[in-house]
C-alpha cells in the first residue's frame, strides 16, 4: 500500500503531519480558574507535578510528527512564554523544524489586539503564508488529552473537507457548554451551535451529541481566505466555533473526527481521556486522579512522551523516622527537590521544591512549585499556589464556614489557596 496521498497539484510523500504546521491558541486567561490564573494565562498553569497544561498540546504535535509550531500569546503571557523558551527550544530550522512564540503584536491593526481566535490567527497571516504548510492543525493549548494528529489529518484529505472538526461524544444534556455539531450519517456537519439549551442527539445514539474539542484541520490557503473574508465581516466576532465553522457548514464542506480514532492510549488506559481542567474543581481533580493505582491518565507512557521543560532538581528527600513524624507520602506524586521533612502526604501531588516540616499532613492536596508548608499545618482537598508559605498550625478542610471566609472554597469544597489571602490574615 503506497503511502502518498494527493494535495491538488502536487503528491505529498509520507505522513502528512511532516508538511503540516501547528498552530496553539495560547492567550486565555481562563477565569474559571479564580486566583490561579491572576498571574499566568490558563496554558502555563503548572499540571502533574513537573508540567504545564499547554504541554499536551505541544506534544501532541511533536508526537504526531509536526515539526512546525506556533504559539499565539496574549494575556500575563510572560511566564508562558518563559516556559516554551526554556522547554521547547530543540526545534532547529536547519532540519526544516520552528517553533515560533507570537505574542499580541498589532501586526494588523495598530488599535486592535487579538479580537478572538480567529483574528489571533489572521493577525499572523503574513508568518503563516510564509512557511508555507500545506495544512493547518488548529489547537487549543488549555487542555489535557494525548491525540495523534496524524489521523485526523488523513482523514481531511481522504474526505477532500474544507474543515475537519476534532468532536467528542459526551451525553446530550451535559453538551450544553460547548460547540455542537449535528451530523448526518456520513459525519458530514450539517450545523454546528455554540452552547444550544437543546443539544441535538448523534443519529445512531440520540443519547449522546458531538461536543466540539476545538481541534481543527485545514487547508492552508483555503484558512487563510476564509480569515480575510471573517476579518472584513463589520457582524463577526471573530472567533472560530461562532463565526468561522458555522460558516464553512453552511458554505463548504465541515466533517467531524471522532476523538476515539486517535486518541492516545497506553495499555491501562481503559477509556480515551480528555479534560478541560478549567474550573478549579476540575483542575483539583484532574491532579488528584494521577495519585491513583491506575490513574485514568498515565504519565508513564514512554512511547507518547509528555515533553515539557526538563527542570534541573535534585530527587525527592524523604526524613525522619519516629511515630508521629515520620517522612512519607502515601498514594501520592513527589516530584524532584521536594523535601517531606517528618510529614505525611496522602492522595496529593506536590510538583518541583515544596516542602513539608514536622508534623504536617496533607490530604487530597495539588502543591504548586516552592510552596512551604510549615509544622503542625493540616490541609484537606485544597489546591496551593505557587510560592505560598504555609504558617505553623494552619487547618484548612475541616471547617466550611472558617474556609470559605479566609480562601476561595468552591461548591465541591477544594480551598485555593493563594499567598495573598493568607497576607490578609496576618
Amino acid at each position: 500500500m503506497s503511502n502518498s496521498r494527493e494535495y491538488g497539484p502536487e503528491r505529498v510523500q509520507g505522513p502528512l503531519a511532516r508538511s503540516a504546521m501547528a498552530f496553539v491558541l495560547a492567550g486565555g486567561r481562563g477565569s474559571r480558574l479564580m486566583e490561579l490564573t491572576d498571574r499566568r494565562a490558563k496554558p502555563a498553569v503548572y499540571f502533574g507535578g513537573k508540567s504545564r497544561i499547554i504541554d499536551f498540546a505541544l506534544s501532541n504535535a511533536i508526537n504526531s510528527g509536526i515539526r512546525r509550531v506556533a504559539v499565539a500569546t496574549q494575556y500575563k503571557a510572560h511566564s508562558l512564554i518563559r516556559h516554551l523558551q526554556r522547554g521547547w527550544n530543540f526545534l532547529r530550522p536547519e532540519r526544516n523544524e520552528s517553533f515560533d512564540i507570537l505574542p499580541a503584536s498589532q501586526r494588523i491593526s495598530e488599535q486592535n489586539w487579538y479580537l478572538g481566535t480567529a483574528d489571533a490567527v489572521h493577525q499572523n497571516a503574513d508568518i503563516i503564508a510564509d512557511m508555507a504548510p500545506r495544512h493547518i492543525v488548529l489547537l487549543a493549548g488549555d487542555h489535557v488529552y494525548k491525540m495523534d494528529y496524524e489521523k485526523m489529518l488523513q482523514q481531511h484529505v481522504e474526505q477532500g473537507a474544507d474543515v475537519t472538526v476534532c468532536s467528542m461524544a459526551v451525553p446530550r444534556m451535559e453538551a450544553t457548554g460547548f460547540g455542537v455539531m449535528k451530523v448526518d450519517t456520513t459525519g458530514r456537519i450539517v450545523d454546528f451551535v455554540e452552547k444550544p439549551a437543546d443539544p441535538p442527539g448523534i443519529p445512531d445514539r440520540p443519547d449522546l451529541a458531538l461536543a466540539s474539542m476545538g481541534i481543527y484541520v485545514f487547508e492552508t490557503r483555503f484558512l487563510l481566505d476564509q480569515l480575510k473574508r471573517d476579518a472584513e465581516d463589520l457582524t463577526s466576532q471573530h472567533d472560530f466555533g461562532k463565526d468561522l465553522i458555522p460558516w464553512i457548514v453552511r458554505n463548504g464542506k465541515a466533517v467531524a473526527h471522532r476523538f476515539e480514532r486517535s486518541v492516545v492510549r497506553s495499555s491501562s488506559e481503559l477509556v480515551p481521556y480528555w479534560r478541560d481542567v478549567g474550573t478549579v474543581d476540575a483542575y483539583w481533580e484532574a491532579n488528584i486522579d494521577l495519585t491513583d493505582i491506575v490513574p485514568p491518565l498515565d504519565l508513564f507512557d514512554r512511547d507518547w512522551p509528555i515533553w515539557t521543560y526538563a527542570e534541573i532538581t535534585p530527587p525527592a528527600k524523604f526524613v525522619h523516622d519516629v511515630p508521629g513524624r515520620r517522612g512519607e507520602a502515601i498514594s501520592s506524586l513527589v516530584s524532584g527537590g521536594c523535601i517531606i521533612s517528618g510529614g505525611t502526604a496522602r492522595r496529593s501531588l506536590l510538583c518541583t521544591h515544596a516542602h513539608m516540616h514536622s508534623w504536617s499532613k496533607l490530604d487530597g492536596a495539588v502543591v504548586l512549585p516552592q510552596v512551604d508548608i510549615g509544622r503542625y499545618a493540616r490541609l484537606t482537598n485544597v489546591v496551593v499556589d505557587r510560592g505560598v508559605r504555609i504558617p505553623e498550625g494552619l487547618v484548612v478542610g475541616e471547617d466550611p464556614v472558617e474556609d470559605a471566609r479566609r480562601f476561595r472554597r468552591t461548591d465541591r469544597g477544594i480551598c485555593l489557596i493563594t499567598q495573598a489571602m493568607l497576607d490578609k490574615l496576618a
